[in-house]
């Protein structure tokens, strides 16, 4: 018997309905604190349907668009959970919805629309609020792209898909030393 949409989901059938490892939806947990799965007695997890298609926005991101945890966090921050959620839906409309809304609010003022006084005359002709980022690989900085060939440098988030690199080595060590 199938679940409820409403129901709420064990790591575990998050994880089988994502394909993605268990370790990966925990380490995800330390990097996106807008992921908060209810912890029952003896730290079991429940996710709520908003946090599951939370995570599927994230993963298509990560694994199929090729950003980082850094680039996807700066996403969130500067766009909302909806506009993940409605990325990893595959709503297009609501994208294009959320990102004209961010783009309507940055929308610098007109000098004529722009305060005047003496206090004021050096924010004449400059934005009010900074201009949003594009999506989808545009208007990304090298250090947010994927890990590029043949660089030396190993920035922050180098280091961090290494380390899911790392867990996701021990976790095929750990099954391997069960078979043996």
């Amino acid at each position: 018997m199938d679940k409820s949409p409403d129901a709420f989901r064990t790591i575990s059938e998050v994880a089988e309905d994502l394909d993605l490892p268990q370790h990966v939806l925990r380490f995800w947990e330390t990097r996106f604190n807008q992921i908060k799965p209810m912890k029952r007695g003896g730290g079991r997890r429940y996710y709520r349907p908003q946090d599951v298609e939370l995570i599927k926005g994230i993963r298509h991101m990560l694994y199929d668009q090729g950003y980082t945890i850094k680039g996807v966090q700066k996403l969130l921050r500067e766009n909302g959970n909806q506009f993940l959620v409605a990325i990893g839906n595959g709503d297009m409309g609501a994208v294009e919805a959320i990102s004209q809304r961010r783009q309507a609010e940055t929308v610098p003022l007109t000098p004529a629309a722009q305060p005047r006084g003496p206090d004021d005359e050096m924010l004449v002709g400059q934005p009010k609020v900074k201009p949003s980022r594009r999506f989808f690989g545009l208007g990304k900085s090298d250090e947010e792209g994927p890990v590029q060939p043949g660089s030396n440098k190993l920035s922050r988030d180098n280091r961090a898909l290494l380390q899911e690199a790392l867990f996701d080595l021990l976790e095929c060590k750990r099954l391997l030393d069960q078979v043996r």
